[in-house]
């Protein structure tokens, strides 16, 4: 299999931008298709928060969308959406009702109100402000727009918790490209299926060693309610396959097995696992193959969410700690 890296904005027709407040360690992620593209959704976890998924469900009209918005600040968060609307509608871009154009904007939010200032969460403006910034340079990783605030490995509490942010992976072969933009924000631990490696989790006692989160659970089961809500696993599967939006809705629940290799446990009742798929419609290719290679690009782009972490407000990152 003849697998190239590139740049995720190196996919036509996308552009992404960020928008961040690192001392209040939150921010949110905009992809911005202005000529709108072909999208579908799949929610796994228990604790989702998401704007207009359900515009995306295969029976319903609308199957184009001109933004989707990843952002901290739980549900407070969805207000970036709104920000991103008014700058689409303001260059003419969106679904044309005769009276007005109305940008399709959809959205997923992550818990991050644990980790710097609570009350500062992205709102209208801050969405809008993470539109001048998208662009097709190379998209920025690690503490920034809605890894801003993310973290890992949360189920003895936030004081044992490591830094995540922002990943992307997109991988390329004979003209198909397929990425990912995953927030990681995981009550699990982030694991390197290749290796074994652990690369982030929930921290021993005395913050030196990773320990397992699955062993944890296990041996606790008896409890109700065991670790915080505070977590979800958010991102978009990016693609120039030409897609309808029942094939793209599928992408994205293939997709999640890229959660699964590399988050231990993913899609928990304490996260809020979503994954977006866009397809800007340029190459035909097999779902079955897009699928694939979906579940592979979110797999690496969870691992580079860590791997390009630094540490922040106490929290250490991936490359401090990780272990084989």
């Amino acid at each position: 299999m003849h697998l190239q890296r590139m740049e995720i904005t190196d996919i036509d027709g996308i552009r992404i931008g960020h928008a961040q407040d690192l001392g209040a360690a939150t921010g949110c992620t905009v992809l911005i298709a202005d000529q709108g593209a072909t999208a579908g959704v799949d929610v796994r976890g228990g604790a989702p928060g998401t704007r207009d998924t359900d515009l995306l469900n295969p029976v319903n009209l609308v199957d184009k969308v001109h933004g989707v918005v990843l952002s901290g600040g739980s549900a407070f968060g969805l207000a970036a959406c709104s920000g991103v609307m008014r700058f689409l509608e303001e260059r003419d871009i969106g679904l044309d009702t005769g009276v007005a154009r109305i940008p399709i904007v959809c959205g997923a939010v992550l818990f991050d109100l644990g980790i710097g200032d609570p009350a500062v969460r992205p709102d209208e403006a801050m969405g809008y402000q993470a539109c001048p910034d998208a662009a097709r340079k190379p998209c920025a990783q690690g503490n920034v727009g809605a890894g801003a605030g993310a973290t890992v490995g949360k189920i003895w509490g936030m004081e044992r918790a490591m830094k995540s942010g922002l990943g992307t992976c997109c991988l390329e072969t004979q003209g198909l490209k397929v990425g990912a933009l995953v927030a990681v924000n995981s009550l699990g631990d982030v694991i390197d299926p290749a290796s074994g490696a652990v690369l982030a989790g929930v921290l021993s006692p005395d913050r030196t060693t990773i320990l397992n989160t699955e062993e944890i659970m296990i041996s606790h089961f008896v409890r109700q309610n065991i670790g915080f809500m505070s977590n979800t696993t958010i991102g978009i599967v990016i693609t120039n396959a030409v897609l309808t939006k029942s094939q793209a809705t599928k992408v994205a629940s293939m997709a999640h097995n890229g959660y699964a290799r590399s988050i231990r446990p993913a899609h928990t009742m304490l996260d809020g696992d979503t994954l977006f798929t866009v397809a800007t419609g340029q190459m035909p290719a097999d779902i079955s193959v897009v699928g694939m290679l979906s579940a592979k690009a979110v797999q690496q782009a969870v691992i580079s969410a860590v791997r390009q972490a630094d540490p922040h407000l106490g929290f250490p990152c991936s490359r401090e700690l990780a272990t084989v």
